[in-house]
C-alpha cells in the first residue's frame, strides 16, 4: 500500500506491505518512507526494487493521487491498482457532504447555520447507524421525513452501505455487498429508501 502523509511542512510517501493482514499471517510491515509526494518519487523507489520483487506484487492499494497510479502502472504493469478502504470511505463521505451542502444552498440560498436541520445533522450522517444515540437517530429520522432532503438520504444510504460492506468480517460477503453498491449506482439514481433504519439502502 502506498499513501502520503505530512511530516512537519513536508510530505512523505509511505510504503507498507499488507501481505500479512491480507493473508491472515501477521501485521502490516512498514517498508519505507520517502520524502516527497510525486509520481517521480514513487516511480524511482519502485524502479530500485529487484525485478522478482516487483513481479510478485499482485495488488497495489493507494490513495487517490493520480501520480501514484501512473507510477504503479508503469513499474508494476501486471498489478491491479485499487483505492484503499480508508480513502474510498473518505471520498464517499466527501460526496455526502457535497450533496448536503448543495441541497442546503438550493433550499435556503445560503450556507448552513446552526439551527438548520441539514447543518445540525452533518456529523450524524457520517456516523455508523449502529453507533447513533437515540437523539441522533431521531435527528436523522426527522431529517429524512422531509421530502426535500431525498437526495441527501439517497447519498447517505450509499455511504452507509459502503461502510457496512467494509466492516463485514466475512470477506466474501463484504465483497458481494460492495459489488451490490457499485451495481446499484451504475445505472442512474437509486430509488429512495422506504426504510429509515439500518443502512438506508437506496
Amino acid at each position: 500500500m502506498w499513501r502520503h502523509t505530512r511530516r512537519g511542512d513536508k510530505y512523505v510517501t509511505v510504503i507498507i506491505d499488507l501481505t500479512g493482514p491480507h493473508a491472515g499471517t501477521g501485521p502490516a510491515r512498514l517498508l519505507d518512507m520517502v520524502e516527497g509526494r510525486t509520481k517521480h518519487v514513487f516511480k524511482k523507489w519502485l524502479a530500485a526494487r529487484p525485478a522478482p520483487w516487483r513481479d510478485a506484487i499482485e495488488v497495489v492499494a493507494m490513495d487517490g493521487f493520480s501520480g501514484y497510479k501512473s507510477a504503479a502502472n508503469e513499474e508494476l504493469p501486471d498489478a491491479i491498482p485499487v483505492l484503499d478502504p480508508f480513502h474510498v470511505v473518505r471520498l464517499a463521505g466527501d460526496a455526502l457532504d457535497e450533496c448536503r451542502r448543495r441541497v442546503q444552498q438550493e433550499l435556503y440560498g445560503r450556507r448552513g447555520r446552526k439551527n438548520d436541520p441539514l447543518y445540525q445533522a452533518r456529523r450524524t450522517l457520517h456516523a455508523g447507524t449502529d453507533l447513533l444515540t437515540p437523539s441522533q437517530q431521531n435527528r436523522r429520522e426527522t431529517l429524512f421525513s422531509n421530502e426535500l432532503h431525498v437526495e441527501v438520504e439517497a447519498t447517505w444510504g450509499i455511504y452507509q452501505r459502503m461502510i457496512t460492506a467494509y466492516r463485514d468480517t466475512d470477506r466474501a460477503r463484504g465483497r458481494a455487498a460492495m459489488q451490490a453498491v457499485i451495481t446499484s449506482i451504475s445505472h442512474g439514481v437509486p430509488p429512495r429508501s422506504k426504510n429509515s433504519e439500518g443502512s438506508g439502502a437506496p
